[in-house]
């Protein structure tokens, strides 16, 4: 079995937490992980997505339950956001970012241009 890097471990707890109605404690986030993870890993995830500001923390009796502070989309947008900022030639990228959309996905992006959606 591979070890999962830091980074990877961060998104699994994150996408856990966005699919979560309401806030949840670190055992609630390792029984709901695909890999059996130690309670104290999985609280030092959280606790190092607190301090990223990616997650906040309630206190629930003598625990903390924790809550995305962002939505998944708004997220996956800072990502491509980063990645733009992060390349100097910002039209190739994007070309081949669309070039690589499906029809009906190019469709909606024109779409949402022409509208001043976006």
């Amino acid at each position: 079995m591979r070890k999962k890097g830091d980074g990877e471990l961060e998104l699994e707890v994150l996408r856990i937490l966005w699919a979560a109605d309401d806030a949840l404690q670190p055992a609630e986030v390792q029984e709901r992980l695909a890999e059996h993870l130690a309670y104290t890993s999985v609280a030092t995830v959280l606790t190092r997505l607190t301090a990223k500001g990616l997650v906040v923390r309630q206190p629930i009796g003598r625990s903390f339950a924790y809550k995305a502070t962002t939505s998944q989309e708004d997220w996956n947008a800072g990502r491509m956001l980063k990645l733009l900022k992060e390349t100097p030639d910002h039209q190739t990228l994007l070309a081949g970012f669309v070039s690589k959309l499906s029809k009906k996905d190019r469709e909606a992006l024109r779409a949402m241009l022409s509208e001043g959606n976006v």
